[in-house]
């Protein structure tokens, strides 16, 4: 299912080994720079497992469409119709 005006964030109950594991894959997928939450980048801060995890969460879930089932890995993440952006952490919308 496609949806318009989505970002996907991680659910702040995930476990975080799950978390951690959505991180790992998705910065090991071409065309994904997540330099973004490492020390430096525009979302570092706050620096969480959850803030971290939402930014490169969203990275997949733009990239691969915007379909809901790229937001749903091991039931780690949320849809959100509200943009997640925050100061200069500006999440995408493609």
């Amino acid at each position: 299912m496609y949806i318009d005006k989505t970002w996907c964030v991680a659910k702040p109950s995930a476990v975080d080994a799950d978390l951690e594991n959505n991180v790992e894959f998705v910065c090991n997928q071409v065309g994904i720079d997540c330099s973004i939450i490492q020390e430096g980048g525009q979302c570092y801060y706050p620096a969480s497992l959850v803030n971290h995890a939402s930014v490169v969460m969203d990275l997949y879930f733009q990239k691969a469409g915007r379909s809901a089932f790229n937001c749903d890995s091991s039931k780690t993440g949320l849809l959100a119709v509200t943009d997640p952006s925050y100061g200069g952490c500006l999440y995408p919308f493609v």
